[in-house]
């Protein structure tokens, strides 16, 4: 964006909107409460409508502070920083963080504290290759004929790059547009069929890693939930074959008192398609939550063979149904985390 032209208003403009697109993952610092309340307050008020003015504020203070200790320097004495202006470019950087978390399907909740709802576009994937080389190339190529300029001594005038940054977020926008148009696609499909006899409820797809016309679906029936690959190209779920069937399972004392710990409410507000396997110790149980949008994620997140796949977690209680800790990994790799006060 400072490329684009907002770096031809104001000093101080790149600076700033790099770090104002970034600030809201500020958040981060809330794994210091350890990995549950981490999870609680991720994507939560810094990522939110009411905290990007503030996540502004405090990059545009950041920046003056910069700035002053500097001794007022700038690369164009000619361009003064306008203040009032960066405060304005600090929000847009910050709001458009919110954009690119809400195109995947983790989601975000922009309006909190007034809701918790989670809110997700669901056409890209967490990480986006495609996306990523566009905005990449933007950056690149003007820099490459800079060099190109230099070393036949043409003259540069002004700052550089305009051109291809404005044609790096419109391939960024034209990229969302056959995404959202695949998806809905792949909705549709999901949704013009049975399986095993029983109609949907529910259906969602989420987006594979770079490929626009594949997608996983999940759908909600009355008894199960079914997993099922799909091509948009071809308009159909890969085959019957492919299907993965899992049976809602039954509600015991045992669900109901991990669903009710720290880890369990957070997890539940979260997850879309929420579903739990518990597992009998010698003296007491683990109860793992998995969201079912997250099961299918290519193996690059998930190893071959792990009980508790990407993006799920465990309560571990006692005979009693106490709750002893948060449990993450598998395996030797298995940990038990006291929940949070």
């Amino acid at each position: 964006m400072g490329r684009a032209g907002f770096n031809r208003k104001t000093a101080l403009a790149t600076a700033t909107l790099t770090l104002a697109a970034e600030a809201p993952d500020l958040d981060v610092l809330s794994r210091f409460g350890g990995p549950a309340f981490g999870f609680a307050h991720h994507r939560g008020f810094t990522h939110s409508f009411l905290g990007v003015p503030l996540d502004a504020a405090v990059v545009v203070g950041f920046v003056y502070l910069i700035w002053r200790l500097r001794g007022r320097k700038l690369n164009d004495p000619n361009l003064p920083p306008r203040w009032g202006l960066l405060f304005a470019y600090a929000c847009i950087a910050g709001l458009s963080h919110i954009l690119l978390d809400f195109t995947n399907n983790y989601g975000v909740r922009p309006f909190w504290p007034f809701s918790e709802k989670w809110y997700s576009w669901d056409i890209v994937f967490i990480f986006e290759p495609v996306m990523f080389s566009l905005l990449l190339l933007g950056l690149i190529v003007p820099s490459l004929f800079w060099l190109i300029d230099r070393e036949i001594g043409a003259r540069v005038r002004g700052p550089r790059g305009r051109v291809a940054a404005r044609l790096a977020l419109a391939g960024v926008v034209l990229l969302w547009g056959l995404r959202d148009f695949e998806h809905r696609r792949a909705v549709n499909v999901l949704s013009a069929r049975t399986y095993q006899g029983a109609e949907p409820l529910r259906v969602s797809a989420y987006p594979a890693l770079s490929d626009p016309f594949r997608w996983y679906g999940v759908v909600e029936t009355p008894a199960f939930f079914a997993l099922a690959p799909i091509h948009t190209l071809g308009a159909e779920i890969d085959s019957d074959e492919n299907l993965t069937i899992r049976y809602k399972p039954e509600e015991t004392p045992v669900t109901l008192a991990a669903k009710r710990s720290y880890l369990g409410r957070v997890y539940l507000d979260w997850a879309q398609y929420p579903i739990t396997e518990t597992e009998t110790l010698e003296n007491g149980y683990i109860v793992d939550f998995q969201d079912l949008r997250f099961v299918q994620l290519p193996r690059l997140l998930s190893r071959q063979g792990e009980a508790r796949r990407a993006l799920g977690a465990g309560v571990e209680l006692d005979k009693n149904l106490h709750v002893v800790g948060d449990v993450y990994g598998s395996g030797k790799k298995q940990t038990l985390t006291p929940e949070p006060d």
